[in-house]
């Protein structure tokens, strides 16, 4: 049997390791927080490159927090991209703020960097010529402050950040990079979470690096920051618990979490090799296959993490053709993402409509995700090509 994600293999590997752990966790009667958290973040500031990593409950909360910090909120606009998981788009406006659209490139699932600068000055003039905006009013758009970008390194390849960066130094704005499925990754041998600013990962089970439940993490150089973040996680918490200075939310991670997460860094690097080795296997195997279908291509500075890997079909059709055969044969697929963002129920206060941000419409209608892990043999990758041919 083939696993889109085979997180049993993964633990028949590390099952001794975890299992001491967690009873060494669980024996210490400190489970929320405590030395095992401490440890923790320090490991994953040293894996990133950053000063400061702060750990809480999930990625959501990452992306939360980090707004929190930066005192974003009702009339603030937040520049991030509609082809993602609702987490992104969704901790703008759980603080209050506005989500502003922008579309990504169709080879990188990443957004586009010449249409963010059209956004962002599109929403400095007021100007829906230049680039779609929210479809309020004229006084509602003139009242929105451009604060920041939550750029997504999409299915583990890294944004670009120098054009990212230097698009926000220009216009006085943070960057926010969510690293939710990049953990792992690098840009010119930087790792991904410490691109940009801020940086925010997720430790959901499935991630590159995942704990058994939710769990994530925000990384800066900025000390005075990162005591702000330890703060809001935990209620706005000042000298004690009982000294409330500022709202927050309950956002701590659990050390069993921490414990669990300690194990699968010590096997991290080579699991990260191996992610290598099956997209490569993949590639060559889908070249040598004449399918038409377009394989997830790496700029040579870069290395993906490969959170998942997905292919783009030539239209609903053929991916709907491909996805049944690799069912008949009992071969697992997923779509990220079949509906844009702009278009869910849930921003439809926005006003955005279909066509909007027609990459992100194309790709939602075309792509596939197949198998992806580091225990993928090439034998069952042969397999699965295969499978695809019918």
């Amino acid at each position: 049997m083939i696993s889109f994600i085979d997180l049993q293999a993964q633990y028949s590997r590390i099952q001794d390791e975890v299992e001491q752990s967690v009873l060494r966790i669980m024996r210490s009667g400190t489970f929320i927080l405590g030395p095992e958290v401490a440890k923790l973040e320090e490991r994953l500031a040293s894996y990133v490159g950053v000063k400061h990593c702060v750990s809480c409950a999930s990625g959501t909360d990452a992306l939360v927090m980090a707004l929190m910090a930066k005192g974003v909120g009702p009339g603030d606009a937040v520049f991030t991209v509609p082809f993602t998981f609702m987490a992104s788009a969704e901790a703008i406006a759980t603080v209050g703020a506005t989500p502003v659209f922008v579309d990504i490139e169709a080879d990188t699932f990443n957004i586009d960097t010449g249409a963010l600068d059209r956004a962002v000055k599109a929403l400095a003039a007021g100007d829906r010529s230049i680039h779609p905006l929210p479809r309020l009013s004229d006084e509602q758009i003139a009242s929105l402050k451009p604060r920041g970008i939550i750029a997504v390194d999409l299915f583990g390849l890294p944004a670009d950040y120098s054009a990212i960066n230097a698009i926000a130094d220009a216009n006085d704005l943070f960057v926010i990079e969510d690293a939710a499925q990049s953990f792992g990754a690098s840009a010119n041998n930087s790792r991904a979470g410490g691109l940009a600013e801020i940086g925010c990962t997720s430790f959901f089970p499935a991630k590159p690096l995942g704990c058994y439940g939710d769990g994530g993490a925000i990384f800066t150089n900025d000390p005075a920051f990162a005591d702000l973040l330890k703060s809001i996680r935990v209620h706005g918490q000042g000298s004690d618990k009982y000294d409330n200075v500022r709202l927050g939310i309950t956002g701590r991670l659990d050390a069993i979490q921490a414990g669990v997460l300690q194990v699968k860094l010590d096997i991290f690097d080579d699991e990260m090799e191996q992610r290598q080795r099956v997209a490569a296997s993949y590639r060559r195997a889908i070249a040598a296959s004449g399918l038409d279908l377009v394989a997830p291509a790496v700029p040579e500075h870069l290395v993906s993490a490969w959170a998942q890997y997905t292919v783009i079909a030539a239209d609903d059709a053929a991916r709907s053709e491909f996805q049944s055969r690799l069912s008949a044969k009992g071969i697992p697929t997923a779509i990220y993402y079949p509906k844009a963002l702009h278009v869910q129920q849930a921003f439809a206060y926005l006003g955005y409509a279909e066509g909007d941000f027609p990459v992100s419409e194309m790709l939602g209608n075309r792509v596939f995700s197949l198998p992806m892990h580091p225990y993928l043999p090439d034998t069952q990758i042969d397999e699965i090509v295969e499978a695809l041919k019918g």
